[in-house]
């Protein structure tokens, strides 16, 4: 069995690490700055990636594939997206090695690219140099096209899932006829975001805008989700971007409207990457380990045999095995550990370590009285149920689990949000959560309280209500409050 986790309460970081790790969600590689995702780990982000794919598709996007490397040109060529990930760019140069006199490895020399390659820390350039091809008239508009992806920014300080050199990602590039209709999309995207991770991931989350010192480089408004993790801490669950005109006049993507007319295209990029494995992981955990929504694990339930005999374990399984079908014909996620490498009280911890939300175990005692134990990992809490009543009883128990996880993630939200009129205050309460405060619009200020206290602005929350009030810093006049935090 794994080590004991440390204390999410003594040490949040070092919590997180153990469960990532022991609960094999991930390890650190041999490549500095790289980890490996495990295959409980996988597991976990093919469920979230196919249940994205899905309403992506529903929404009339498809899947496509663009290079890994990027012209270093193409950068240069929409100012504000070079300067922006210019520090986190990994650069190719050479093409080849070769083994020197004494026998080491070495770049050759004479292999030297003619021009230098960047691997990809995003594809918005790649792609609209793509787009010029495929789009001539407003025929071929909108063009609502995915992309699931790794990609490479060089991170100097690094964590399992929240920042790695390389992480994997799903980057959504469309192409719109006009502004009204890239902006649609935009939020329409965002929308989808919000019901993924607070309906299947179970983590509440409020929508907003960037500031223009938070936005992503190269576009014109950023719209967010911000989560609360169980430290207090914002984590950003996923963006979508307006990005106007920017990146078609940079490739020069013009199309021809139904008056006859040449005019840029209007684009949008949207995404999500491995960090929700790590929201995952935050939001939910305990000190026992991993805790798992329903929707999202890819075992719902663990059947475990409590036996003493062979014989007894044959008829536990007869019947174990019987249960089992029935879930799965319910469309569950069943696992039936009848391993005998280890005692039932080691399977037990480390099913609760792995996050599995229900545990049924059943032994002769059961067998003889027609029930099994029914354990839930969220509460902790187990019942008797009877086998006749298992089937309706699990899957009505798999969604109790899924709606407690949410609630409590927003009671623990709101617990901590707290809404300030002064520095003093803002100081305080910037520790344990979110901070509602008037701001006075200027980056300069912006800048300044981070700089004193390490929070950002996490997002001016959209329909945000208006209000007469003064910055939390500078005392300058404020017309609506903005949300607060330190973050991941």
């Amino acid at each position: 069995m794994s080590q004991k986790i440390t204390s999410r309460s003594a040490d949040y970081s070092e919590w997180y690490n153990n469960i990532v790790e022991q609960a094999g969600l991930a390890e650190h590689s041999a490549v500095k700055g790289c980890m490996v995702i495990k295959p409980h780990g996988y597991a976990v982000w093919e469920r979230m990636q196919r249940i994205l794919d899905d309403m992506f598709k529903a929404t009339g996007h498809v899947n496509a594939y663009f290079p890994l490397f990027i012209p270093k040109s193409f950068f240069s060529k929409e100012a504000s997206h070079v300067e922006g990930f210019a520090k986190e760019c990994a650069v190719v140069t050479h093409y080849r090695l070769k083994t020197a006199d004494d026998g080491t490895i070495v770049v050759d020399e004479t292999a030297k690219l003619e021009e230098e390659l960047i691997v990809r820390p995003t594809s918005e350039t790649i792609i609209w140099n793509t787009y010029k091809k495929w789009i001539q008239s407003y025929r071929d508009l909108p063009l609502l096209i995915n992309q699931w992806a790794n990609v490479v920014r060089w991170e100097m300080r690094t964590r399992l899932f929240l920042r790695t050199t390389e992480f994997l990602w799903q980057e959504g590039h469309t192409a719109h006829a006009t502004r009204e209709e890239a902006i649609e999309e935009s939020k329409k995207m965002l929308d989808v975001y919000v019901d993924f991770v607070e309906n299947w991931m179970a983590v509440p989350v409020i929508k907003g805008v960037k500031t223009e010192n938070e936005r992503f480089a190269g576009a014109v408004e950023t719209y967010t989700i911000e989560a609360m993790m169980q430290d207090g801490k914002a984590l950003q669950a996923g963006t979508s971007h307006f990005l106007g005109q920017n990146f078609a006049k940079a490739f020069d993507v013009q199309f021809t409207d139904k008056e006859g007319k040449l005019d840029y295209v209007w684009a949008t990029s949207w995404g999500v990457s491995t960090r929700l494995m790590g929201a995952l992981v935050m939001a939910h955990s305990d000190n026992q380990g991993l805790v798992l929504p329903p929707k999202l694990a890819p075992q719902q339930v663990v059947i475990v045999p409590i036996y003493k005999e062979v014989e007894e374990l044959q008829d536990i399984s007869e019947v174990a095995r019987k249960i089992k079908q029935s879930l799965e014909a319910k469309d569950l996620r069943v696992l039936y550990d009848d391993s005998d490498k280890q005692r039932p009280g080691w399977k037990f911890a480390e099913h609760e370590l792995k996050g599995v939300p229900l545990r049924i175990a059943i032994g002769a005692r059961d067998l003889a009285n027609g029930t099994v134990e029914m354990a839930r990992r969220d509460t902790k809490t187990k019942h008797v149920v009877p086998i006749a009543e298992l089937e309706t009883t699990v899957v009505e128990t798999l969604d109790l689990i899924q709606t407690n996880l949410y609630q409590t993630t927003l009671a623990f939200r709101e617990a901590h949000t707290f809404t300030v009129d002064t520095w003093d205050e803002f100081k305080e309460k910037i520790e344990y959560g979110f901070v509602v405060a008037h701001w006075d619009g200027t980056t300069e200020t912006e800048l300044k309280i981070k700089e004193e206290t390490k929070a950002t602005i996490r997002c001016i929350p959209l329909e945000n209500p208006q209000e007469d009030g003064k910055c939390i810093l500078t005392g300058k006049p404020s017309k609506q409050r903005v949300i607060f935090a330190k973050a991941y």
